[in-house]
């Protein structure tokens, strides 16, 4: 007779437990809302390839953050010069416009090779992303989007994150994101 240890036993459940919960929470997005995800998911595909955004990353990736965090960045408002700099940069003048043009998509951020901010539509609420999985996935080389639907953390609105990586010679050294409407 075969006895399993009580920590085993423990170890085992867990798994079965967090597997089961997996399946449960991997809803399918509703059909409309899946069909504008797929969308913005190529339309940032084509986006990330844009020669002005990939120089913005690579040259954000050669510089130092001059001491800047997720602390400090929430503290600062639309008037500080650090927010007004990321947001009237030529990528962000760019990328400001690409939104106009997109009814479905409510905010669009480019991110650097460590998950900071480069430029965006808007100021986001987080400076840096990089353990979020909107980052954390399509970093990795491939696009990526949510299988919910949540309130974003910048717009509030009801939204599904979609992200792709910034590749420069095959290589990803950055991200380009942006929450798709819901409604």
């Amino acid at each position: 007779m075969h006895c399993f240890r009580p920590a085993r036993r423990l170890v085992i459940v867990s798994a079965l437990l967090a597997l089961g919960t997996g399946f449960v929470s991997a809803a399918d997005l509703p059909a409309d809302v899946q069909a504008k995800v797929d969308k913005a998911k190529k339309r940032l595909v084509e986006m990330a390839a844009d020669p002005l955004l990939v120089a913005a990353v690579r040259e954000a990736n050669a510089r130092d953050t001059g001491g800047m965090n997720n602390g400090k960045w929430v503290d600062l408002t639309e008037d500080d010069p650090a927010v007004k700099a990321m947001l009237s940069n030529k990528a962000s003048q760019q990328i400001a416009k690409w939104e106009k043009a997109e009814p479905t998509i409510n905010k669009i951020l480019l991110r650097d090779q460590k998950g900071n901010i480069v430029a965006g539509s808007t100021k986001p609420l987080i400076y840096n992303n990089a353990s979020r999985p909107v980052f954390a996935n399509p970093i990795k080389g491939q696009p990526w989007s949510a299988g919910e639907i949540k309130p974003d953390t910048t717009t509030q609105i009801p939204s599904v994150h979609v992200a792709a990586p910034v590749l420069d010679g095959g290589k990803p050294i950055g991200v380009i994101q942006a929450g798709v409407s819901a409604n």
